[in-house]
């Protein structure tokens, strides 16, 4: 646990930070704790070679005077460190132009202070030690060995507490922990596998499971030939779909993305198949679960598309007011150039057994994941990119070989319109900003532009 020394926990330090603010002249103030106790453990060539663990508390204050806004940050929470925090904001407050909009700090939504979440909390992530840690990276070194090949990666766990606290009387605080393991295998011929998973409870995650799927990838990907760019069928892995869903939640579901005029979501528009619905939600077990956002609002559930139409977008406080509504709790830490962001989002699962989406396939590709995707047209979610670690030609229903990565330029649009079968399991995994919960998808057209010698 981090210390707050003079402080009985984050949002006693929130409120000290809150007083001070308001001494110095604020007529808004928010201000925002992080204590983070997190560590890895990274391994190669199938060795461990590193453990690390840090602590660290950040204190973040929006200083508002009138119409002029300032944020500060510090690690520090002594009595010095946070008397210049907050003389530091106030002096930037007061060199700052007027944001002629401004609506003010949001308000509390009346059922109370806001104390956490079901599920966002495990002991045994929080308690997480380095052998505990280690234990897993056995296990998928073992199922590397076993395959002859090497193991590479890391396992991270991670226990965060969040506070914040306004001048408008927004009260929040909530625990939470996360876990990630994440691995690539690397055979003598160049073949290359990978696996990942996210769980709130690190105990969940099955390292063997993992490490057995990314060694088989590495083997079976070994010799792969070149295959002509062009359309092709696909089945998109887990790892893969969440770059689908994590560049729609950037390029579209924001509200100040569809403000600016630069976003693809428009109510009632169709964007997908019936199979595709995605919500974001922040009480949902599956995923990473977070009670309320980084203005201490209360997180809804948003409806982002539903069997296939947009219905709504997600809200800050900011993009709320010049919308006419309340924020739906998607505030990320001030400043911020984002915007809100859907930080929990779940897509649907589908009721084809994963196993059997290449079945359905006479002729086309299974990817695995994409790596280096850049989005080239954002109102129309154009996104180039390439495949990586297992691309494999499947023909008549059934996988044949390992292909060589392929470069695509496609409209994610049209991807998820062109769903024809989803898997009826999901995994969670770790996205650009937050998490999602996806399945495996069947897809009937994907763009392939160029190819590699890789």
């Amino acid at each position: 646990m981090v210390s707050t020394p003079g402080h009985d926990g984050s949002l006693a330090l929130a409120e000290d930070v809150l007083a001070r603010a308001i001494a110095a002249g604020a007529t808004e103030a928010e201000v925002v704790v992080t204590e983070e106790d997190g560590a890895l453990t990274r391994f190669a060539n199938s060795e461990i070679h590193q453990n690390v663990a840090e602590s660290n508390v950040n204190v973040n204050l929006r200083f508002v005077a009138g119409r002029r806004i300032a944020v500060a940050a510090s690690g520090r929470t002594d009595e010095e460190g946070l008397r210049a925090l907050v003389k530091r904001a106030a002096a930037i407050a007061r060199t700052c132009d007027e944001l002629e909009d401004w609506a003010g700090l949001p308000t509390p939504d009346g059922s109370g202070p806001i104390l956490g979440a079901g599920g966002a909390y495990s002991r045994a992530t929080a308690e997480a030690t380095p052998e505990f840690r280690a234990d897993a990276v056995r296990a998928v070194i073992a199922a590397a060995d076993a395959q002859g090949v090497l193991a590479y990666g890391s396992f991270a766990t991670s226990r965060e507490q969040v506070a914040v606290a306004t001048t408008t009387g927004i009260r929040a605080e909530e625990e939470r922990t996360s876990s990630q393991l994440i691995t690539v295998s690397m055979s003598p011929d160049g073949g290359s596998g990978y696996a990942e998973a996210a769980a709130t409870d690190a105990s969940t995650i099955d390292a063997a499971a993992l490490g057995r799927e990314a060694a088989a990838k590495a083997r079976s990907t070994e010799g792969a030939i070149s295959l002509p760019a062009g359309d092709y069928p696909v089945v998109l892995e887990e790892y893969a779909v969440l770059d689908i869903v994590d560049m729609a939640g950037y390029l579209g579901f924001s509200a100040l993305a569809v403000q600016e005029q630069r976003s693809f979501a428009t109510p009632g528009r169709r964007i997908g198949s019936d199979l595709v619905t995605i919500v974001d939600d922040g009480a949902d077990p599956a995923g990473l679960p977070m009670a309320f956002d980084y203005e201490g609002v209360r997180k809804e559930r948003v409806m982002l598309v539903e069997a296939g139409v947009c219905r709504d977008v997600v809200y800050d406080a900011q993009t709320a007011a010049r919308g006419g509504r309340r924020s739906t709790g998607h505030g990320l830490p001030a400043p911020n150039s984002y915007g809100p962001f859907p930080l929990n989002m779940v897509m649907s699962e589908g009721s084809t057994p994963r196993d059997e989406l290449i079945a359905g396939m006479d002729r086309g590709l299974l990817v695995t994941r994409f790596w280096y995707t850049n989005p080239v047209h954002p109102k129309l979610a154009i996104v180039t990119g390439m495949t990586r670690d297992g691309t494999f030609l499947v023909e008549g229903g059934r996988i044949v070989g390992p292909v060589r990565n392929l470069r695509f330029t496609q409209s994610y649009l049209d991807a998820l319109a062109a769903v024809t079968a989803a898997s009826r399991e999901r995994r969670t995994l770790k996205g650009f900003l937050g998490s999602a919960v996806v399945p495996a998808l069947r897809i009937d057209s994907w763009t392939f532009t160029g190819t590699t010698e890789h």
